[in-house]
């Protein structure tokens, strides 16, 4: 509950349909990856407009924003900030106009090389508008275009410049485009529906605006749409393949499928897992909404004891990580979860959340299923213990501000007031997603990063 989430990116390509409305749609599908800021571009003869803002989707746009919005091609965002602070210029799609024509860029990741990057462009002269690592990436590929002859050429030649994790989606004036990082770190995929394209972060989003998927952008590999035809080209990839396996755990939602995995069938299989190494007895299990209840869900299917609802959620409240202070996020959780009495009063309680990160909203969380009555409390995590930060776009934080790092598993339970605590290990981490084609960065819990 405490983790900031990644970016969401769309794009389609349609000659004939209404694109940024499209967009607008999917967008509200991948809400969840960001709350910040939205924003879509759109592609009309050859002309790029766009309109981005502060706030939810259904905040930024008008319906007469999205009629102004007209385009045979559309890309949208929906942010949360890493790189570079949460204010208005960093806002995405970003378009810029440069001696080759238009481009607009959506991003998911974050640079590890960003400070190096921007320190060598403007020693060399360049002058940026944002502080994101975003814009870096549209500028090495704009600076790339000026050498090839394509700008899906431009946007390979770029990618060895990246270091991190980059999940892209772009407009030039004639061709829609897709990449994906070398490491697969973020996740991307490719829908059709009738003679339109679509590319988007998850499954989801897809499905909002009645798409079929196709498959998944490979890591490293670029694909692209022109005159309805689609494209592709791959640049040379790691070994091993990395996707952030928290996009199972706590990113997407559980209706999506990222690389060939069912979201909801790993967070069911990780509770199966947690049922497994620590086969507690209880009266009842619950989740902590809303990545917690699938996990909730496969720990008592495991040891056949009852699930229940443990809270009434409050869907009009925004999330506790977005809370500039801990005190305002302890306040925020009481006003977005309340324990229902009925299902928590005099009884054995195993509550499963995504993860335990500093362990205050646990607490708060434990307080409120004590305040309702609950007997005993023992809290599970669907992840391991966090031991080092993340820097591909996950807001972990620091070292120091991870509790499993200074205390053991026992004094993290008194600490929180649990009866007990419990994380998944390490080796049922690496089973939870048996079809996913693609491998797992798990560094936050081991410390063995993919690139840096």
């Amino acid at each position: 509950m405490e983790l900031h989430e990644a970016c969401g990116v769309f794009g389609i390509y349609h000659e004939d349909g209404d694109c940024a409305r499209a967009a607008y749609y999917g967008l509200f599908a991948l809400q969840h990856r960001g709350q910040e800021a939205a924003g879509i571009a759109t592609i009309n003869d050859l002309e790029i407009s766009v309109h981005r803002d502060l706030g939810l989707v259904g905040d930024v746009f008008t319906e007469q924003q999205l009629d102004e919005l007209a385009g045979t091609m559309a890309i949208g965002h929906v942010r949360y900030s890493t790189t570079g602070g949460g204010g208005r210029e960093n806002a995405q799609p970003l378009t810029l106009k440069y001696v080759k024509g238009s481009l607009a860029l959506a991003h998911n990741g974050n640079l590890v090389n960003y400070d190096e990057l921007r320190t060598q462009k403007e020693y060399n002269g360049a002058i940026f508008h944002t502080t994101t690592d975003s814009e870096i990436i549209a500028y090495i590929i704009a600076q790339e275009r000026l050498y090839c002859d394509s700008i899906e050429e431009a946007i390979l030649r770029a990618m060895p410049q990246l270091r991190g994790s980059f999940s892209l989606v772009l407009m030039s004036s004639r061709k829609l485009l897709a990449a994906r990082d070398p490491w697969g770190l973020r996740p991307l995929c490719i829908g059709k529906r009738g003679n339109a394209w679509v590319f988007a972060s998850e499954t989801c989003a897809l499905d909002a605006v009645g798409a079929t998927y196709v498959r998944d952008v490979l890591p490293g590999e670029v694909v692209w749409v022109y005159e309805g035809e689609l494209h592709s080209r791959r640049n040379e990839t790691p070994p091993v393949s990395s996707l952030c396996v928290f996009e199972y755990l706590y990113f997407a939602r559980p209706d999506s499928v990222i690389d060939c995995q069912s979201v909801y069938d790993a967070r069911l299989l990780a509770g199966k897992y947690l049922a497994r190494e620590y086969p507690i007895d209880a009266d009842v299990v619950i989740g902590v909404p809303d990545s917690g209840l699938v996990a909730a869900k496969g720990y008592a299917i495991e040891r056949a004891i009852p699930y229940n609802d443990g809270f009434i959620k409050n869907r009009y409240i925004q999330r506790t990580f977005i809370k500039p202070n801990q005190e305002s996020r302890e306040k925020a959780v009481r006003l977005k979860l309340n324990p229902l009495r009925a299902t928590i009063e005099n009884r054995r309680v195993v509550m499963i959340d995504d993860s335990i990160v500093r362990g205050t909203t646990a607490k708060q969380i434990i307080k409120l299923l004590r305040d309702a009555g609950a007997r005993e409390v023992h809290l599970l995590s669907s992840s391991p213990k966090f031991i080092g930060p993340c820097y591909y776009g996950t807001d972990i934080p620091d070292r120091s501000d991870l509790i499993a790092v200074h205390h053991s598993t026992e004094e993290i339970a008194r600490m929180i007031d649990a009866d007990s605590v419990g994380f998944l290990s390490i080796e049922s981490l690496a089973k939870i997603a048996p079809n996913s084609a693609c491998g797992q960065c798990d560094a936050c819990f081991t410390e063995k990063y993919p690139v840096l």
